[in-house]
């Protein structure tokens, strides 16, 4: 297998556009929260009353994971993931997950080219910065292990060679979680490579409301202009990674996911893989907070959305009426928090 090649080192051969250059100033808080408060202001014009979800939604993002909407249907899966997509001027990919789909059709294929007489290859449709994925459930098997390696690689390997994508790179894919005529349920392998799951819940009556007059003549999707570009994106994410995080907190975040392994309401708890999510994510939150290091509070909070997708409830649980929610809540509110260094709490 080769070593894999960038996207510049692709883009003439794949006609994918070249990664814009990476911002040389290095940020301060001010011009982070600036930033990210500019995101998160611009896809609320167009999803009102869920500042919670497009905070975790721009979370993800900033802590390098990926996004699973899971809801009822006409709720805003979609335009959620599309509002964030087009706020941020990169390479955009839509993927309508159907029974049809194959594997190449997201990852690309080797075609032969008759004047080169050699084979040439095509780039699927992860080949993006962001990466919606519409209906993940409604694709087979088969398909849905096409992002394996992508989304925790960053890479695609098609005919013994890899492509490395460009980063920022993140996939933000919807299901539905009632409707499940004709849809192939994510397995475990697929659902831990997702940072966070999200519920956007119905809105409440002002919400709604605000809604119907911003819809009602157009649709304001289409009236949303970009904030930022894909190199303002990737200082905001070496900002996060610069987020101090306490041993103290560190622990914690070992002690949340080993309470999972060892609850008997859990047949399967979190992995390693989740734990570092968690503490990435707690990062991410942390800096939209205004503050340079992680708080336990940050863990405990999202717990519930970076966790309960990835557990397995035991059939005895289930047969009481728990979920995996309610679990990881409960268990999470037992443990004790970790005492903070004074000068952390002080800052």
């Amino acid at each position: 297998m080769t070593s894999p090649q960038t996207w510049d080192d692709r883009a003439a051969a794949t006609g994918v556009g070249a990664a814009p250059p990476a911002s040389s100033g290095k940020l301060d808080n001010a011009a982070f929260r600036a930033q990210t408060d500019a995101i998160v202001a611009n896809v609320e014009k167009v999803i009102s009353g869920k500042t919670g979800a497009v905070r975790l939604a721009l979370a993800v993002l900033l802590s390098e994971g990926h996004l699973l909407v899971e809801d009822v249907p006409g709720v805003g899966k979609t335009t959620l993931a599309k509002a964030l997509a087009r706020s941020v001027d990169c390479s955009v990919r839509r993927i309508q997950f159907t029974p049809d789909l194959l594997p190449s059709d997201v990852t690309g294929v080797s075609v032969f080219n008759q004047e080169t007489r050699d084979f040439e290859f095509k780039p699927g449709a992860i080949f993006a910065n962001l990466v919606v994925g519409d209906e993940i459930n409604r694709a087979s098997p088969k398909t849905q292990s096409a992002l394996l390696e992508c989304m925790e690689e960053g890479q695609v390997t098609v005919d013994g060679t890899t492509y490395a994508l460009q980063a920022p790179f993140m996939v933000m894919a919807t299901q539905n979680p009632i409707e499940m005529e004709g849809t192939y349920p994510l397995p475990e392998a697929q659902r831990d490579r997702f940072a966070a799951r999200v519920a956007m819940g119905y809105p409440d009556r002002e919400a709604e409301l605000a809604m119907l007059n911003g819809h009602g003549a157009t649709d304001p999707l289409e009236a949303l202009r970009p904030v930022t570009d894909a190199a303002a994106v990737r200082a905001l994410i070496g900002y996060v990674r610069a987020i101090h995080a306490a041993p103290a907190v560190t622990r914690y975040a070992v002690d949340i996911s080993h309470a999972t392994r060892i609850n008997a309401e859990l047949q399967l708890g979190a992995s390693p893989r989740a734990t570092i999510q968690l503490l990435r994510t707690a990062r991410a939150i942390a800096a939209l907070d205004g503050r340079d290091f992680v708080l336990p509070d940050d863990l405990r909070v999202l717990a519930v959305p970076v966790l309960a997708h990835r557990v397995i409830v035991a059939p005895e649980a289930q047969l009481n009426g728990r979920d995996a929610e309610q679990i990881v809540a409960e268990l999470v509110g037992r443990l004790p928090l970790p005492a903070m260094p004074v000068e952390r709490q002080a800052r």
